[in-house]
């Protein structure tokens, strides 16, 4: 059986990606097989597009880290024909075939159900992005940030996990601060609920000092580098920072132990990649009911496969703001 799927291929005009059949059997081993109705686009997406050997090795291959869709065939396991489901994280769409085709074939472990209450498209404008974003929530409420704390800074907040982080912090009561270098998307983050945004150049500034004046009662950190060090260095006493990007650089070049050992702050790790279902399902039906960001303001746009190659070259220059969620189903 044939089906329709973004393919990307390595040609001798190097590596491109087009709207092409693939069979089921190409699929890898798994036991469900789910038909997709939505994906999104993520910056992972791209560079798996681009050929990058870090997020994937093997070509053609098919993109896509999220999925959204129904249940075809399911060997073993809690699912069943006909569930709505929803896949983000694990392998899928690096080295397995991933949400931009019509079918993905999985493991039952990588798939949770998709919430009550949520609808499919929903579920897609959210992704990845909106499940880190929801867990680094999280992990600043589980070290006690509370409402009265002070402002809670978001860097990167207008990538994928920023914009719904700021959405969330502010839902729950919280007076974001929103970093950004675009100062024509500052209407469209108080839109979401930042209360003041700052510029990359203020949050970055004394970079050279061991420690900064306390200002922070919480962060969430998309980008790393400089910007988290930063972060960090202005943390009030015993808060801390979760930290789940490396845009900015996967190094912390001028840290030092200070803020640590001087206010007692807290570097939180966040992955959305390998954590356990029961644990994604719990914060997918959060999303669903009392963290639901405001999705409509979310949203970038809707697009399809055919639409995917001209996204990828926007979301590697730095072109994207908010969710951009793409169309796979019928």
């Amino acid at each position: 059986m044939t089906f329709t799927a973004l393919i990307t291929e390595n040609t001798d005009n190097g590596y491109q990606s087009r709207v092409g059949e693939r069979e089921l059997g190409d699929l890898p081993e798994g036991e469900v097989l789910v038909k997709v109705a939505w994906s999104s686009l993520n910056y992972k997406d791209a560079l798996s597009a681009s050929g990058n050997k870090g997020v994937t090795r093997q070509y053609p291959h098919t993109p896509g880290i999220d999925a959204v869709g129904v249940v075809e065939e399911a060997e073993q396991g809690p699912f069943s024909p006909g569930d709505a489901v929803i896949c983000t994280g694990y392998d899928l769409g690096m080295n397995t075939a991933g949400g931009y085709g019509d079918y993905i074939r999985v493991p039952a472990d990588w798939l949770v159900p998709l919430p009550d209450g949520m609808d499919p498209r929903s579920a897609m404008v959210l992704g990845t992005a909106g499940l880190t974003a929801a867990l680094c929530v999280e992990a600043l409420l589980d070290t006690g940030l509370q409402e009265d704390q002070g402002d809670v800074l978001v860097t990167g907040a207008t990538g994928g996990v920023g914009c719904v982080a700021v959405s969330i912090l502010s839902r729950l009561g919280f007076r974001v601060v929103a970093v950004t270098g675009k100062s024509d998307a500052h209407d469209w983050l108080k839109t979401l609920g930042a209360a003041d945004i700052i510029s990359r150049e203020e949050a970055l500034a004394d970079a050279n000092k061991p420690m900064l004046k306390p200002r922070w009662a919480g962060v969430v950190d998309c980008v790393g580098g400089d910007m988290l060090v930063n972060a960090l260095k202005s943390l009030q006493y015993g808060a801390s920072a979760a930290c789940c990007g490396l845009v900015g650089s996967p190094q912390l070049n001028n840290a030092t132990v200070l803020p640590f050992i001087l206010r007692g702050v807290n570097l939180l790790g966040v992955d959305s990649v390998e954590l356990p279902r029961e644990v994604k399902q719990q914060i997918w039906q959060l999303l669903a009911s009392d963290w639901t960001p405001d999705l409509a303001a979310l949203e970038a746009a809707e697009i399809t496969r055919e639409q995917l190659p001209e996204w990828f070259e926007r979301i590697l220059a730095g072109g994207v703001r908010g969710r951009v969620v793409v169309k796979v189903g019928g």
